[in-house]
């Protein structure tokens, strides 16, 4: 028996992607930027605990739904041949109640927060439930996933503030368009197994300008995270942290260049650096003050 229940653990954590903790961290440094501006430079220790642990259940609970999304697909293609559906390791019945079950514990951490923050659980538990299934209509789905993995800022401002004011609008924005670049060097990976079996990415969508849109959306990102800085009041610290990733986002030029599709994964993996260190001139700059 304890075999057979640490067999099922495993292909659970490997279905919520929680081996593979990347995807975690790139929804959570929006968050957690979110946190500090939100709470002038002193996060709630609680509202860090709670969005923290939230990130974590959201994603998990995205991916198993990803993955059942993508039962059909998965096995044809070569990065995902081993995932658990793929390998026929775990059923539609099991998924669901597994994605169902993370969703409801996240929900469970904003009920001792305020009726805003409820009501924009809503809208997050849609985004994150139905972004894998646009991959079948929308030709640049991966707006869409930066809508789903920004939610957390105005549902953190909500939590901080009771409002959700112009600034959460303006850093969603600018996570859409980082999460548009950083998602498409990752679709350029699995762009030639996306073409046969009929998934729309935004590598696809951009075609041989993908290196082009991948540049130009980092540097949307940058000038909209610089805007969020000025209206924010931010000063020297958080523009250092600003400026070391663009200098991260020139690597990454780099890297993606020649479309190798393993240096194309290296350069999605290297934007856990870009929300770090943007994060690192935030604490910095409220710091410095």
């Amino acid at each position: 028996m304890t075999v057979v229940l640490k067999d099922r653990l495993a292909v659970y954590l490997q279905l919520a992607r929680l081996d593979k903790p990347i995807g975690i961290l790139l929804l959570l440094w929006p968050t957690l930027w979110a946190l500090w501006l939100a709470g002038d430079g002193h996060p709630g220790v609680d509202l860090v605990v709670i969005f923290t642990l939230g990130t974590v259940l959201m994603r998990s609970a995205g991916c198993v739904i990803n993955d059942y999304a993508d039962r059909h697909f998965d096995a044809h293609v070569a990065r995902t041949a081993q995932r658990p559906f793929a390998r026929g390791a775990v059923s539609e019945r099991e998924a669901l109640w597994l994605a169902c079950g993370l969703a409801a514990l996240a929900f469970m951490l904003v009920l001792p927060l305020n009726a805003l923050t409820w009501w924009m659980s809503l809208p997050a538990l849609f985004l994150a439930g139905s972004y894998p299934f646009t991959k079948r209509f929308l030709a640049i789905p991966q707006a869409y996933l930066g809508l789903a993995f920004g939610f957390g800022i105005p549902m953190v401002f909500a939590a901080t503030q009771d409002a959700i004011p112009p600034l959460a609008w303006l850093m969603l924005l600018a996570n859409v368009f980082w999460t548009i670049a950083y998602d498409t060097a990752y679709a350029m990976v699995d762009r030639p197994d996306d073409l046969k079996i009929g998934i729309r990415t935004s590598a696809i969508t951009f075609g041989r300008f993908d290196v082009l849109a991948v540049m130009a959306c980092h540097c949307l990102f940058l000038a909209l995270m610089g805007a969020v800085g000025a209206q924010a009041g931010l000063g020297a610290g958080y523009f250092a942290g600003l400026a070391a990733a663009a200098m991260l986002v020139m690597d990454q030029y780099r890297m993606i260049r020649a479309r190798d599709r393993l240096h194309c994964f290296t350069a999605f993996l290297a934007n856990n650096r870009i929300g770090l260190v943007v994060f690192a001139g935030i604490v910095l700059d409220y710091w410095l003050r």
